[in-house]
């Protein structure tokens, strides 16, 4: 099952409204804004997709890890920021990143994505991993003063 719910470009809107007259009872798209119902849907998904063009900051990745939806973003902006691709090797990350900005690669994501879902330790590895990720101010604000501190030192 898939689910859209936000506005955007009219093209998107409209192949969301067909896609769904397509597969009645598998899609479902709403185009408006719902806080409350966002909500639900987080809670209910398996994965949140994000395959942005451009995103110079996103909260949608970071809510979707409290909930427990996998994020699938394609790397750019902040969603490069707070999202680090899964390694079923060291169980390291939290979600599943993208490099480019094509069908294809979005398509490759997914099927790693839907593939992983089938290795239920692993999925439970990653949801843990999203559901505790520090996107804190706090954890910003170390990452800063480390930074200050390496470039400072030889001054």
């Amino acid at each position: 099952q898939f689910v859209i719910l936000g506005t955007g470009e009219p093209t998107f809107e409209d192949f969301f409204r067909r896609l769904e007259a397509r597969f009645p009872g598998r899609v479902r798209t709403l185009i408006e804004f719902n806080k409350d119902l966002s909500k639900e849907i987080y809670a209910a998904a398996d994965f949140f997709l994000m395959p942005s063009k451009s995103e110079p900051c996103g909260l949608s990745q970071m809510i979707a890890c409290r909930y427990g939806a996998i994020p699938l973003v394609r790397r750019t902006g902040g969603l490069a920021d707070t999202i680090a691709p899964f390694d079923p090797e060291t169980c390291a990350g939290n979600g599943f990143v993208f490099e480019d900005y094509t069908p294809e690669a979005f398509s490759d994501a997914v099927r790693d994505a839907l593939a992983l879902y089938e290795k239920p330790d692993l999925v439970k590895a990653l949801r843990k991993n999203a559901m505790t990720a520090d996107f804190s101010w706090g954890a910003s604000a170390s990452g800063y003063l480390s930074l200050y501190k390496e470039l400072t030192e030889g001054a």
